[in-house]
């Protein structure tokens, strides 16, 4: 039987400022790199952006594990 498929979104853009909680500058820019089956494809991806972008100090990529959104009340332990 295949492993479950799960949603693992990676998204970035460009802080107000990088105190509290992350909040956009500006959400019409923020960057939807993809939608990934595991949590090492999404990483692989987050890693790459965040090495693209490592000269703007306000720059943030996230992995949102999307599929605990869908499911909530999953016991999946993955990262």
């Amino acid at each position: 039987m295949p492993d479950r498929q799960l949603l693992h979104l990676v998204i970035g853009g460009e802080l107000k400022d990088l105190n509290g909680p992350p909040e956009f500058k500006d959400l019409t820019k923020v960057d939807l790199v993809g939608a990934y089956p595991t949590y090492r494809d999404a990483a692989k991806a987050w890693r790459a952006k965040a090495q693209q972008t490592v000269d703007n100090a306000l720059m943030r990529y996230f992995i949102i594990h999307a599929h605990k959104l869908l499911d909530p009340e999953s016991d999946d332990h993955e990262h």
